[in-house]
């Protein structure tokens, strides 16, 4: 490719984006950062961090308002094996005794939140690092059954991300919550994504995760789902064709949509600059569920055009 091409092609690449630039400045996304989208990419963790970091400090720079949530299951499963412990799940949950907890807390708090927001400010000193814990931001309950240390979200208070994101700042959740007793709990990464973006009435809820959506016969590539709606969704989940890794992130999904959250998203966070792919292409390469009633009105609309 010659300068010339090259110049055109980056051209046509900004004007595609621009429409979406305009539409979303001022907008809240809250993007979950998956564990397996940096322990399963091809490129190396500190290079798969740098690059999501710089997507996320452009963004930023358009004017969109930025929460991260981040998980951190297969560091903890790796850490846990190193340690001799074995690891055990229930629904695509961790069962989590008090051992296993430290552990979840060592890693979470302990070395992704900060790596997460050593990346980004690197690219500009915007990012702080956060807990469930840190001015009760995540009220949390025990999860029913025998899941041990494991919490579900009550309520969010959001007051402390509006505060930040009022001051230009992206603050980087990591899931672990303390209950009224002062317990601490791990807690789903993806149902905290979900509860926190409903909170704020986010635009987008965005999972970077190690697949590239959503499958109507998983694992067949031919079978992805580029967009769907929320009725369909809640009937994927009633069948048996979701394994249990995509179970808490379908059903924080449609919590978030029913709370007023303007569209979710699936995407495959070990591919290079995929937020941005998804977020400022006509195509996008993930998949997008709205609500039922949003997505009724458009077809209502591209129908009387």
């Amino acid at each position: 490719m010659d300068f010339i091409e090259e110049a055109r092609l980056k051209s046509a690449v900004l004007s595609e984006a621009l429409p979406y630039i305009r539409r979303f400045k001022d907008s809240i996304f809250v993007i979950k950062y998956g564990g397996n989208a940096i322990s399963d990419s091809e490129m190396a963790p500190h290079e798969q961090l740098e690059s999501f970091a710089s997507d996320v400090v452009l963004l930023a720079s358009v004017g969109i308002k930025i929460v991260i949530v981040h998980g951190g299951g297969p560091q903890i499963g790796a850490l846990l094996g190193r340690l001799g412990i074995q690891s055990e799940f229930k629904d695509g949950l961790r069962v989590t005794n008090a051992e296993t907890l430290e552990v979840a807390r060592m890693v979470l708090m302990g070395k992704i939140n900060p790596e997460i927001v050593g990346a980004i400010n690197q690219f500009a000193p915007i990012a702080i690092g956060l807990s469930g814990a840190d001015t009760r931001l995540i009220n949390v309950v025990r999860t029913p059954g025998d899941l041990g240390f494991v919490g579900e979200v009550e309520s969010v208070n959001p007051d402390v991300i509006q505060k930040l994101l009022a001051q230009g700042l992206i603050p980087v959740v990591a899931t672990v919550a303390v209950d009224e007793f002062g317990q601490a709990y791990n807690i789903n990464a993806d149902a905290v994504a979900g509860a926190i973006a409903g909170a704020l009435y986010s635009e987008k809820l965005i999972y970077l995760t190690n697949v590239e959506g959503i499958y109507e016969n998983y694992p067949d590539p031919k079978s992805i789902i580029r967009r769907t709606d929320s009725k369909t969704l809640a009937e994927m989940l009633a069948g048996s064709k979701i394994v249990d890794g995509m179970i808490p992130k379908l059903k924080s999904i449609l919590r978030a949509l029913d709370e007023g959250v303007g569209s979710a998203h699936i995407l495959d966070g070990r591919s290079k600059h995929s937020l941005l792919l998804e977020i400022f292409t006509d195509s996008g390469i993930g998949t997008m569920i709205v609500d039922v009633r949003r997505f009724m009105s458009e077809v209502r609309r591209n129908d009387d055009d």
